[in-house]
């Protein structure tokens, strides 16, 4: 334990990739490898900058001293200028053209993009392995039949894969969103203090092919194929609201199948991952609570909530440029992707040890389904003779009057009470018969093979490293 505040996300939750990335040594270093590309372009389209410059600059990347940032920034109440000021401390060759013609979003805002854009990435291949863990589990159980509901009461049959399958299909829909904010991304480039670039008309004699070709460079270093059209000293904040929007998506997909688990936990269906040792209450010892799926649903209600900090940024930019963006976007990016990290990482535990009872399926199934057979029941009455109408009155009352024993906590055997009536003209074990539950399940396990089948394709990122929970 330490003294001070320390983040849930960063000490209970998040992986240890996505704490890497957004972590201060790959922002920062991010930033220099940023200033070597400027320079190296620079370099290249005849500005007069060494190759040695560039080379003392290339073998400083790392050994950021944070202490001379640190105090560098107190006294000059700038960040960017104490990193250069740093930089130019273990490269002093190179130290009058680091940041040449650039303003500090160059290496703000492009490393953002970097950041971002690598973790998506990442977001994409956990994402992945998600919907490869539940296109095995709905194939797997694709012809179990269960208890559908609708309103939570009790309808129609379905199975136990038919229904993961709808959550399969949410999280599909999730990975077109990540997709398209992915390849939808753009560098920002060296655009000058509002987006003039022009600094670089004045280094480069009013050249514009340099300048373009410059950003293209620079672009191509960090893996970008092109850079916005236009843009003021910041890239685009709508960009923001894209890439939260698309974490929201995961999160809401995430929170509908944890939310239909624990309800499904409650009557014993089906039960997330549970230790030899877990404990499920510190008083109630007996207790089994879905504690990772409560979880996963506590963390996508925050990541829905945080992504209405990026349109709220994005409507109020001032022109060019203004700074009330900046605090906020240092908490609300990086907290969006490390708690759709953490949520991604519990769907693929939960998931993957997801515990099946077959038997509480089969006798729940059972208890209602006379009532859901009621209308087979009829016709197949009707073939043996009896009257429609009649057979459909019959059905009605001896249906009300078990649902009345049924609510009265009393016993009560459907099936036994519409044999007893002679016009029904059936006995017992021709209703029986009639009673096979995946008669009545229509096309689940078809749908679940052509869904599985579908987005075989989005599972192309996933591997076996299923994520451990800790916690």
């Amino acid at each position: 334990m330490t003294e001070k505040y320390e983040s849930p996300l960063s000490t209970r939750y998040a992986s240890e990739y996505m704490l890497k990335l957004f972590s201060s040594d790959t922002r920062y270093t991010t930033w220099r490898k940023l200033w070597v590309s400027l320079a190296k372009a620079e370099k290249e389209l005849g500005l007069n900058i060494t190759d040695e410059q560039i080379k003392e600059m290339s073998e400083h990347l790392t050994d950021i001293d944070y202490e001379c940032v640190r105090v560098r920034e107190k006294e000059v109440r700038h960040d960017v200028m104490a990193h250069v000021y740093a930089y130019g401390k273990v490269a002093p060759k190179a130290a009058g053209i680091i940041h040449l013609g650039a303003t500090s979003c160059y290496v703000t805002d492009n490393a953002d993009l970097v950041i971002y854009r690598d973790a998506l990435l990442y977001v994409k291949k956990e994402l992945s392995k998600v919907i490869a863990l539940l296109s095995d589990f709905a194939l797997k159980y694709k012809d179990v039949p269960t208890l559908g509901y609708t309103h939570f009461q009790p309808a129609q049959l379905v199975t136990v894969g038919k229904r993961a399958s709808l959550w399969l299909q949410d999280f599909a829909t999730d990975m077109e969103e990540i997709d398209f904010a992915i390849e939808n991304i753009k560098f920002l480039g060296c655009r000058g203090t509002t987006g003039t670039e022009a600094s670089f008309m004045d280094l480069y004699e009013g050249d514009e092919a340099k300048i373009d070709k410059m950003n293209e460079m620079i672009a191509s270093d960090f893996g970008f194929k092109e850079c916005f059209d236009v843009s003021g000293q910041t890239y685009p904040r709508k960009l923001d609201s894209r890439i939260l929007n698309a974490l929201s998506s995961v999160a809401q997909s995430a929170y509908r199948m944890a939310n239909d688990i624990r309800l499904l936990q409650h009557d014993k269906q089906i039960e997330e991952p549970f230790e030899e040792d877990q404990i499920g209450s510190s008083a109630m010892a007996y207790k089994r609570n879905p504690m990772r799926s409560e979880r996963i649903c506590s963390l996508a209600r925050y990541i829905m909530t945080d992504a209405m900090n990026a349109p709220l940024t994005a409507s109020v930019q001032w022109f060019e440029r203004t700074l009330d963006d900046s605090a906020n976007r240092r908490i609300s990016m990086p907290e969006g992707f490390l708690a759709t990290d953490a949520i991604l990482r519990l769907a693929q535990n939960v998931v993957n040890g997801l515990r099946v009872n077959e038997k509480v399926i089969e006798k729940n199934v059972m208890e209602y389904l006379p009532f859901i057979a009621t209308e087979n029941i009829m016709m197949e009455a009707v073939k043996k003779g009896a009257n429609r109408q009649n057979a459909h009155e019959i059905i009605r009352q001896c249906s009300m009057r078990a649902v009345d024993r049924m609510k009265k906590g009393l016993e009560w055997d459907l099936l036994s009470d519409l044999a007893a009536q002679e016009e029904m003209k059936l006995s017992t074990d021709e209703i029986k018969d009639i009673l096979d539950p995946k008669l009545y399940t229509g096309r689940c396990a078809s749908q679940v093979e052509a869904l599985v089948a579908k987005l075989k394709p989005l599972t192309a990122f996933a591997d076996n490293d299923v994520a451990s929970i800790d916690l």
